[in-house]
């Protein structure tokens, strides 16, 4: 039987490779962090990674995490409702709540999992789930803000209502319009849930989130978010939210209930970098800093880039010919001059809006984005992209 099937998985991957969409894992031989090595050997300046505070070698959150190990063990060996919460899990989860400014907080093996257990525990058949499935600007738009308002018209005899958005859109680090969101909520009596993986840490004020920059933190019902950005980089991640709605997950959600706990080492480091959170702002203000020299000098540099605040930084390509492949060539190209970065095309962002995503981290220095954006102009001018 494997025979055929064996042929049918390599015409599959033989498909991807005529389309030019093969992923090409580079294995790295060093830490996570700024300065890393490949395989290859060389030492390049690192681009694109989501470790926006340059939390994840951290010396206090690898002790942290190292304590957690010996004091709680290396896993839990069970599901949390069997014999697998421990206190540490219950810290982490009292301190999320009280960071992200909600009243309780339930932990899983990843924000995927955490996405993937929400709805079917809250929601049924007669209530509605509007939510931008990617197509952003139906969202984050102001002029077409009118089209979330559509569907909740739409929607008006449903039972309950669910807004689902991104707080910071991937791609694009453009941040949604939470407040407006909110608006439209309070209007269509609808509940307001935000993925805030790429803004916990350090958008807002005090780095609780995009419902902290837009001045609606009392007015979302639930918060997704990630320990794999920029709360230490490692895994895992949260759903939350008002207090019935996280006793409720925890009674029904199938990814918390059949899933392994996370991690005890995770979970103290974790504990940790929200202790270092409260203690100063001094990452975020220095990741903004560095944002700010970054997208000023690709600007100055002729470079088309999505405007905005966000460290995640793209670098589009769409308007040039043949942009799918100038991304790639030209992210190859700046790995040959010491930065590693990675170009993104269709089937991953839409036809014509190839890209690199550049994501700044507090852990660079003003020397080494002054050495990457010399790099991109060398390199954009020897590619005709400036």
């Amino acid at each position: 039987m494997y025979g055929r099937f064996k042929d049918h998985l390599e015409a599959q991957l033989e498909q991807i490779r005529e389309r030019g969409l093969t992923k090409t894992e580079r294995v790295l031989t060093t830490p996570q962090g700024v300065e890393i090595r490949t395989e290859s050997g060389a030492k390049v300046l690192n681009f694109c990674a989501n470790n926006y505070l340059g939390l994840c070698n951290e010396p206090r959150v690898m002790a942290a995490a190292n304590y957690a190990f010996f004091r709680w063990g290396y896993g839990c060996a069970s599901v949390r409702f069997i014999c697998g919460t421990q206190q540490v899990h219950r810290e982490l989860e009292r301190r999320l709540a009280e960071f992200l400014g909600l009243d309780d907080a339930i932990l899983y093996s990843s924000a995927f999992d955490a996405n993937g257990g929400v709805f079917e525990p809250l929601l049924d058949e007669t209530c509605a789930i509007i939510s931008d499935e990617l197509n952003h600007a139906s969202i984050i738009d102001g002029v077409r803000m009118a089209d979330l308002e559509d569907q909740l018209v739409e929607a008006r005899e449903a039972k309950f209502k669910l807004i689902v958005t991104d707080g910071v859109f991937s791609m694009d680090g453009t941040i949604a319009q939470v407040d407006k969101i909110c608006d439209l909520a309070d209007r269509y009596e609808a509940l307001v849930l935000v993925d805030d993986s790429h803004a916990t840490g350090f958008i807002g004020a005090t780095g609780r989130g995009t419902h902290e920059h837009c001045g609606c933190i009392d007015r979302v019902d639930l918060i997704v978010t990630t320990f794999g950005k920029a709360l230490g980089g490692a895994s895992g991640g949260c759903v939350a939210g008002r207090r019935e709605i996280i006793e409720l997950l925890r009674q029904r959600s199938r990814p918390y209930l059949f899933s392994n706990s996370l991690s005890p080492a995770i979970t103290g480091a974790t504990v940790e970098v929200l202790k270092i959170l409260g203690e100063s702002a001094e990452l975020r203000d220095r990741l903004m800093a560095n944002t700010r020299l970054f997208r000023q000098g690709m600007e100055s540099a002729g470079f088309r880039i999505v405007p905005g605040i966000h460290p995640i930084v793209p670098v589009l390509f769409g308007h040039l010919p043949d942009d799918a492949r100038l991304a790639r060539d030209f992210a190859d190209a700046l790995l040959d001059e010491g930065i590693y970065v990675i170009g993104f095309s269709y089937p991953v962002v839409p036809v014509g809006k190839s890209r690199i995503r550049v994501q700044i981290s507090a852990a660079h220095t003003p020397d080494q984005i002054a050495f990457a954006l010399d790099k991109f102009q060398k390199v954009g001018g020897r590619l005709g992209a400036i």
